[in-house]
This record gives C-alpha cells, sequence and structure tokens, in this order.
C-alpha cells in the first residue's frame, strides 16, 4: 500500500519556507487547492531537490526541460499544494507514477 504524506502548500523560498518530502526516492504530485486538477507528478531520487527544481532559478535547484512547469508553478504558487509517497526502489516508484499518470492525468505529463 502507498503511504502518502498530507497535501501540504507549496512552499514559497522568498518566505523561506522549505520543502517537507523525502531525502531518498519517491514520487511526488502536485495540485491545485483551488480546483483539486492536477498540475505535475513524478519521481525522483531525492524528492525535495526535484521538486524544488519547479521554480525558477535562484530560488529552485536543478534542471527542468520545460520552463512552462516552472512558469505556471511560480505564477499559481499561492494556490499550489504537493504530496509525496517514499519508495524502496526505483522501480517501485516508476511503477507508481505510471499507475497515477493513467488514473488522473495531469495538466504537464511527464
Amino acid at each position: 500500500m502507498d503511504k502518502w504524506s498530507k497535501w501540504l502548500p507549496f512552499p514559497d523560498p522568498r518566505s523561506l519556507d522549505y520543502i517537507s518530502a523525502p531525502f531518498g526516492l519517491g514520487v511526488y504530485e502536485l495540485r491545485r487547492s483551488d480546483t483539486k486538477k492536477y498540475i505535475i507528478r513524478g519521481k525522483g531520487k531525492n524528492c525535495a531537490l526535484r521538486m524544488s527544481s519547479l521554480l525558477p532559478p535562484p530560488l529552485g535547484q536543478g534542471t527542468r526541460k520545460n520552463e512552462n512547469k516552472r512558469i505556471y508553478t511560480m505564477k499559481h504558487l499561492k494556490k499550489i499544494e504537493y504530496r509525496c509517497c517514499a519508495c524502496p526502489t526505483d522501480s517501485d516508484a516508476k511503477e507508481l507514477e505510471t499507475k497515477l499518470n493513467r488514473e488522473k492525468p495531469c495538466l504537464f505529463p511527464t
């Protein structure tokens, strides 16, 4: 069974907020708190670092192939919430991400 964190407001690093997420393997989801529509989900070897790449530099870390994800996240930051699920292996994370992508489409598919 998947053990997800509670939905939390996506942090604003300008307010010195921080992402509470696994430092290891896991899957994350972001959605709009007002519409409950999913924005993006993904897997990462370090969920906290991977989610921080959804913010534009210098606020975020890491890289993204799609700058539109960063622009959208920053524009709607006050209405975005996230949750995470730690996974024991990379294949478990990939399997969970694939399953969720089939069941709950996102604005930015991975």
